[in-house]
């Protein structure tokens, strides 16, 4: 897999392995709020993650994919919540470190959804107002996930992400052991460049597709801003008849092999 940028030349950051980390419980009642089931594999709502996370898996392995990016083409379409369900049902079952990386700096979410109350996050590791990368990275108690979240920054997220500090960090990232799967929760295609500049630096991406809001004109439309990395699949949000009727819960998925 072919990448557009040669990452190589970039001084890799050192980013901590799990353990390292400080360890947080995760709020029950902020999960509960946001829908984040993928940690509790009795709870029924969790199933549709769990058969998307066996669908995940089989297609990272083949295309040898490492950090992957999860984007969708307007906001509200529910990619946070796919990249955190997706997260929790991949560290459940998975013996490899699982990481989460906020990289919407300006509209990061995953520290709420979790009911974390971080003082910084990646934007500060980017800026440079924080240099201790294991500051703003949580290992998430009795799961093998750790979470880096960002704080909301107001400008100036695309400098930061076409610059230096970024290609380091994702350096960082693939320099993590060859079986560590990474998802970076990426700002949506049409609110600006980020995600495209983001994936000039990742083996490829999903894409959220809200199936009562999003058309296929933009679905299309955003593939096609993020060429050349590759669309790993599309995963259909808030379906209506799809696996998870059975189990009453308004979540479907459908993953198409774009590449």
């Amino acid at each position: 897999m072919t990448r557009r940028r040669d990452n190589a030349i970039a001084t890799p950051m050192r980013i901590p392995a799990i353990e390292e980390l400080n360890s947080v419980r995760v709020d029950g009642q902020a999960l509960a709020v946001g829908g984040i089931v993928g940690f509790a594999s009795r709870d029924l709502r969790s199933r549709p993650f769990a058969l998307l996370r066996s669908q995940i898996q089989r297609r990272l392995g083949r295309k040898h994919a490492r950090l992957i990016g999860v984007t969708s083409a307007a906001p509200g379409e529910g990619k946070s919540f796919l990249s955190l369900n997706l997260a929790a049902a991949l560290a459940r079952v998975s013996e490899a470190p699982v990481y989460l990386i906020d990289l919407d700096l300006r509209r990061g979410t995953l520290a709420s959804a979790l009911g974390l109350s971080p003082t910084s996050g990646v934007g500060a590791i980017l800026t440079g107002d924080e240099q201790e990368i294991a500051n703003v990275g949580w290992r998430i108690e009795d799961a093998n996930l750790a979470v880096f979240p960002t704080l909301p920054i107001e400008e100036g997220s695309a400098e930061l992400l076409a610059g230096e500090s970024f290609a380091r960090f994702a350096a960082g990232l693939r320099a993590l052991p060859d079986e560590s799967i990474v998802l970076c929760d990426l700002p949506p295609v049409f609110a600006g460049d980020d995600a495209m500049i983001t994936l000039e630096h990742l083996d490829g991406y999903l894409l959220v597709v809200d199936s009562g809001k999003t058309t296929v004109k933009q679905v299309a439309h955003a593939i096609q801003l993020l060429e050349p990395t590759p669309c790993l699949g599309t995963i259909l949000n808030r379906y209506q008849g799809g696996v998870a009727d059975h189990y009453s819960y308004n979540y479907g998925y459908d993953v198409d092999n774009k590449t």
